[in-house]
């Protein structure tokens, strides 16, 4: 199958290789630096799946029409990029591999042609060199949308992305980007300390501040009415257990999550785009919680401290101590 993959970072380069090692015809977009990596050596992927080469065509846009796309960016570019190609791919199946809330809707509202789907992917890869990517911990990926049960397109498409890692297409995808965005507060405070996510995990007042974030999404997607989505062993009636915990319990969620990661520093994919000198998704993520807790007529103020600090790392390009995370979430 022709598949066009709409950024190859961390995701995209990881969906790109094993997807051309499977035998499928792809075709990347990328920028500046990974741009001519890519063009000149390939992408270059280890770790948890093993070696794989793909040399694939490259570009700031897509060339050819494909017959499948995937958007891989980060969720701050996706508009952008889903506008560049447009004029190509609507009327494409497009599945949108993105953290947030809001990566189908906006797929959906750019290209009214295509049957829009997103995908949630546990993967955790570091992509700190251009054109180059390393899985520290491989994972089943969920694919669907909307609220209902996964139709014949989604299982369909699943057993295609299945070809290079395991997809499965799940119903009620909607509370499972919920699920997921508690599972991405792990990001903030590894970036904001300049930590791997194990280093923060096993740090117990960092650990504190993570759960607490954890608990705080939970508690705004509750009052927002979320029904929480199966994901990695989390689903709706243990978030909502984990919701009533006090945070010295609570902190055994960060820490199970710790466990399944072993031991190869992950950096998160927040962090790694402060590194590269590039703008974080944080405005999706923590961000999110506090636009949706306003919405609810509440107020989330661990995560819109979090958002403000990942914030001053990106303007002022260098990490900061822990107690101010400390201090910062206690105000």
């Amino acid at each position: 199958m022709r598949i066009g993959i709409i950024g190859a970072g961390a995701l995209g380069g990881t969906f790109a290789a094993l997807l051309s090692r499977a035998g499928h015809e792809v075709e990347v977009t990328a920028r500046g630096a990974g741009l001519v990596a890519i063009r000149e050596a390939g992408i270059r992927l280890s770790g948890g799946y093993g070696d794989a080469f793909a040399r694939v065509a490259a570009g700031e846009r897509l060339s050819a029409r494909p017959e499948l796309v995937l958007v891989c960016t980060k969720a701050h570019d996706a508009a952008a990029a889903i506008e560049a190609n447009a004029a190509l791919i609507d009327g494409v199946p497009v599945v949108v591999v993105q953290n947030g809330l809001d990566g189908v809707t906006t797929a959906e509202r750019l290209l009214p042609a295509s049957s829009c789907l997103g995908v949630l992917s546990i993967i955790a890869a570091n992509y700190t060199e251009p054109g180059v990517v390393r899985v520290t911990t491989t994972a089943t990926s969920y694919l669907g949308r909307g609220d209902g049960p996964a139709d014949a397109e989604c299982v369909r498409i699943a057993a295609v992305l299945s070809d290079a890692v395991p997809v499965v297409a799940i119903p009620g995808f909607r509370g499972a980007q919920w699920t997921k965005l508690v599972v991405n507060m792990v990001n903030a405070v590894p970036t904001i300390v300049g930590r791997s996510v194990q280093d923060v995990i096993d740090d117990g007042p960092l650990r504190r501040v993570v759960a607490a974030s954890m608990r705080e999404t939970v508690r705004v997607g509750i009052a927002r009415g979320v029904r929480f989505g199966a994901l990695q062993g989390l689903g709706d009636r243990r978030l909502r257990f984990f919701a009533r915990l006090p945070l010295v319990v609570g902190q055994v969620l960060p820490w199970l999550m710790r466990v399944r990661m072993g031991n190869v520093p992950n950096l998160g994919s927040t962090q790694q785009s402060v590194r590269r000198g590039q703008p974080t998704e944080i405005d999706y993520l923590n961000g999110a919680v506090v636009r949706e807790a306003s919405v609810a007529g509440l107020d989330a103020p661990i995560n819109r401290a979090l958002t403000a600090l990942v914030h001053e790392v990106e303007d002022g390009g260098s990490s900061l101590p822990a107690q101010r995370v400390i201090d910062a979430v206690r105000s």
